[in-house]
């Protein structure tokens, strides 16, 4: 008989710091067949582990419930929930009919009322499906694997990139070791995870060029060894001040207790002493504008304290409002989240001037700006991502053109990690001599390979590289760079459930 293997995801990354909660009807939700449907050709953890698991001929994948939702805010607490209880209201049909089962996680969401929203979904899906089967998942290099996520899996696999390439393989890679579970069922799964006191933002941290990509290529490295089921490095989310927030190595073997220590303890110890120079550098406002102002450009202003991927409002008008004070000469290209402008945009139509206030619609710290601009195009905001594998809903678009400057006005946030969104509304970065990118990194063909300079803006927001302007107050505590004289004394964990 067939080994029935269960298919199911939540995934959201969360900043604390912004001041916009996250709403139920921010997350695309599928049910039953519709997540392997709408997964089918994709490159996503639930496409790569169907993949795999189907290729083996002895499985039926089944599916149940996923749901997704661009970075952002805390979740409500009314919308956590009916979230969870729609998730695992979806698995229990299946208790007593499946064999094992694969969650494609984040691990870095957070509710109101709730610091662990993953540890509780795996905590109440074992109350439903039993201890015994196995159970895998699947967490971003930005997660924050806990202490009751692995008291009630049987492995993670961790994504090896930064800028993130590899969804569908991390996919596979956890499903390989459900197939393994089930096809040996000597297999015995041991974790061992090392936490490091430590929170690192900077181009060190990309996986094809910098310091941490040492460590990534080792433990990638090591899944040919016999003994691994799997290892991987997850640096959190600094954004998502919760408890277990941290760096942290994780490391599933074979029953093979000693190893994993070792494995985890190098990789740990490796990562600690880079922490230095894997830690960002800022170039101030002020200075990163007149310094752009006699260049040939092209220009990118590295705007990361407002990424929206990162769960920033992506409504910070901070370098463009410098740009206007200081009489900028040259074209600017700049993407904001601003419901209320293009609203207005809209009754006016393509061709008509408004008068917008821009930035600071939804988070405060910023001052809106008066700009009289003309209506260029209007779109629905829907556009797919040039490598990630999900469609950018913004909701009506607008792009307004203010003197030098041209706006792509979004009605809400979405992932701003490529150039999509300027393409889907008629506009190449390539045609300005500047652009804001709202995103820490991109992959490098997308800007860096063909502009003059990549300027990493210290601007304010909720998502700021300069981690101590923060103010956290709930993770673990000293922590680098928050604390001064921070020590690490490793202490591996171990978790096993058999």
């Amino acid at each position: 008989m067939a080994k029935r293997i269960l298919i199911a995801g939540c995934a959201q990354e969360v900043s604390t710091f912004n001041p916009v909660p996250s709403m139920y009807e921010d997350f695309s939700v599928f049910r039953g067949d519709e997540v392997i449907e709408h997964n089918a050709g994709k490159n996503s953890e639930i496409a790569g582990a169907v993949n795999l698991l189907r290729a083996d001929g002895d499985v039926e994948v089944v599916a149940s419930y996923s749901a997704g939702a661009t970075s952002a805010g805390p979740l409500e607490r009314g919308s956590w929930e009916r979230l969870s209880g729609e998730f695992l209201g979806a698995l229990r049909p299946f208790a007593g009919e499946i064999d094992g089962a694969f969650f494609s996680l984040h691990g870095s969401m957070c509710a109101e009322g709730e610091l662990d929203p993953e540890g509780y979904l795996l905590e109440e899906t074992r109350k439903i499906l039993g201890e015994e089967i196995p159970i895998t998942i699947s967490q971003d290099i930005h997660g924050i694997v806990t202490a009751k996520m692995l008291q009630h899996i049987d492995g993670v696999a961790v994504y090896h990139t930064y800028p993130h390439v590899d969804f569908a393989g991390t996919g596979e890679r956890a499903a390989r070791q459900l197939l393994r579970m089930l096809n040996a069922k000597s297999t015995k799964p041991v974790t061992v995870r090392v936490q490091i006191p430590a929170l690192v933002r900077g181009n060190q941290l990309i996986t094809e060029s910098g310091l941490f990509g040492n460590q990534v290529r080792y433990l990638k490295g090591l899944h040919d060894d016999p003994r691994i089921l799997n290892a991987g490095f997850q640096i959190g989310n600094p954004f998502t001040d919760v408890p277990e927030l941290c760096s942290q190595v994780i490391v599933v073997t074979d029953n093979d207790e000693e190893f994993a220590r070792e494995v985890a303890l190098k990789a740990a110890n490796e990562f600690w002493g880079n922490r230095l120079e894997m830690h960002v550098e800022l170039i101030g406002l002020e200075e990163a504008i007149e310094q752009a102002r006699g260049m040939k450009g092209p220009i990118v202003f590295t705007d990361a304290a407002d990424a929206p991927s990162s769960g920033a409002s992506g409504d910070s008008n901070a370098i463009v409002a410098e740009m206007v004070r200081t009489g900028y000469p040259h074209t600017v290209l700049a993407p904001i989240v601003d419901a209320s402008a293009v609203v207005r945009a809209v009754e006016k139509g393509v061709g008509g001037r408004i008068t917008a206030r821009l930035g600071g619609s939804l988070d405060r710290r910023f001052t809106p700006i008066e700009m009289e601009a003309t209506v260029v195009s209007i779109s629905d905001g829907t556009f797919p991502l040039e490598k990630w594998p999900s469609t950018e809903h913004a909701g009506p678009t607008a792009v307004l053109e203010a003197g030098n400057i041209t706006f792509v006005v979004l009605s809400r946030a979405v992932n701003l990690v490529d150039r999509a969104l300027f393409y889907a509304n008629g506009l190449d970065p390539k045609d300005f001599h500047s652009i804001i990118v709202k995103s820490p990194h991109c992959e490098p063909e997308f800007f860096d390979d063909w502009v003059e300079i990549n300027l990493n803006v210290d601007a304010p927001g909720s998502t700021s590289a300069d981690l101590p302007s923060l103010g956290h107050t709930i993770c673990a505590r000293p922590m680098f760079p928050l604390d001064d004289d921070v020590e690490f004394n490793p202490e591996p964990q171990v978790y096993s459930r058999g």
